[in-house]
């Protein structure tokens, strides 16, 4: 581990000194973009030790593909930076310069070309990891007849602000379905199941804090990294943690109440719905403390002007409807459940 750098560092160097020259004279563009911890830069000493290496993503026109990859593979030094330039990723053994046509990568990815626009099933069944993944990590070089790869990326920057909304009701939807079983679970000695919900709610404010600060939650191994990195996450990572590491239900109620007044706060200062008041309040007659997820759902709702996304309903995008990994990978079969869902036309 002693020779690791960072994944975007290796990569940029790996372009300009071996890959650029190699392709010179070909117009295209190259970048960073796609899987891997160092795009996101979450990659550690750590990430070396499997489908590691110099990477950089080629995009050329369709009809010289086969012809850039065999310059490429004839050129390609064995070792960049104490690194193989052809490894082992996911099994399979394959160089660090991977060639395609933007296009067809774009739709392999996400389902859709955003540089034709960008449609409400768009938004809403693009997994957020994937929308990280296409608009983080580093163009190296974007040299494609426009509309080129920056285009692609600046379309997909964020949601539009009556999506925006949506997706926060969504959020927020998820939060007022669970938050009263934390209580409910422990009132009945089943400290075990309140825990089970109290964490679920816990990831649950975490998307919610970093979809209120316009950032695509990562997936599961990445996210405590993403909300550690968010301006003024401190205070929310210490009322969380104190939620989840808490060994009775009141003391779990303490952790969540003092998170939720924190997003309750953020949502109001962002100015996207009315202001609401921000404290935590009994449950009907119960004894349970919850914010009432669903007032700030309706509020921003409520400030919905597209007639389209308004008349949704308050299910949510595609990492709200499902928590499978092998459909969040499927852009055809993601649009089809989300389109099922929403009542969308796929």
């Amino acid at each position: 581990m002693s020779n690791y750098v960072p994944g975007i560092e290796l990569s940029r160097a790996f372009y300009d000194e071996v890959v650029a020259p190699l392709v010179s004279g070909v117009a295209h563009s190259a970048a960073l973009i796609g899987p891997g911890s160092e795009v996101l830069a979450f990659d550690t000493a750590r990430s070396v030790d499997h489908d590691w290496g110099p990477r950089v993503l080629l995009f050329v026109a369709a009809d010289r593909v086969a012809e850039v990859e065999e310059k490429v593979a004839a050129g390609l030094p064995e070792r960049f930076g104490g690194f193989p330039t052809v490894f082992s990723y996911h099994g399979r053994v394959r160089p660090g310069v991977a060639v395609t046509e933007l296009g067809s990568w774009l739709v392999e990815r996400l389902g859709f070309d955003p540089r034709s626009g960008v449609s409400l099933l768009d938004w809403l069944s693009a997994p957020w990891q994937r929308l990280a993944e296409v608009t983080g990590g580093e163009v190296f070089r974007d040299g494609l007849e426009e509309p080129g790869l920056e285009v692609a990326r600046a379309a997909l920057r964020w949601y539009p602000q009556d999506v925006w909304r949506y997706v926060l009701a969504c959020q927020w939807r998820r939060i007022a379905q669970e938050e009263p079983f934390v209580g409910r679970c422990g009132e009945v000695g089943d400290e075990l199941g309140s825990a089970v919900v109290g964490t679920r709610l816990v990831r649950e404010v975490m998307r919610l804090a970093l979809l209120l600060r316009r950032r695509y939650p990562p997936y599961a191994k990445w996210l405590g990294s993403a909300l550690a990195r968010m301006p003024g996450s401190t205070e929310l990572g210490e009322s969380l943690g104190a939620a989840v590491a808490a060994r009775s239900w009141r003391d779990r109620e303490e952790g969540l109440s003092a998170a939720y007044g924190r997003v309750a706060a953020l949502q109001n200062r962002m100015a996207l719905a009315e202001r609401l008041d921000e404290g935590v309040r009994g449950f009907f007659d119960r004894p349970f403390k919850v914010i009432d997820g669903d007032r700030f759902a309706e509020a921003l709702m409520a400030s919905v002007s597209d007639p389209v996304v308004k008349g949704l309903p308050v299910t949510g995008c595609l990492d709200q409807l499902v928590d499978s990994t092998d459909l969040l990978v499927a852009p055809g079969r993601a649009r089809v459940v989300t389109a099922a869902a929403l009542g969308l036309t796929a």
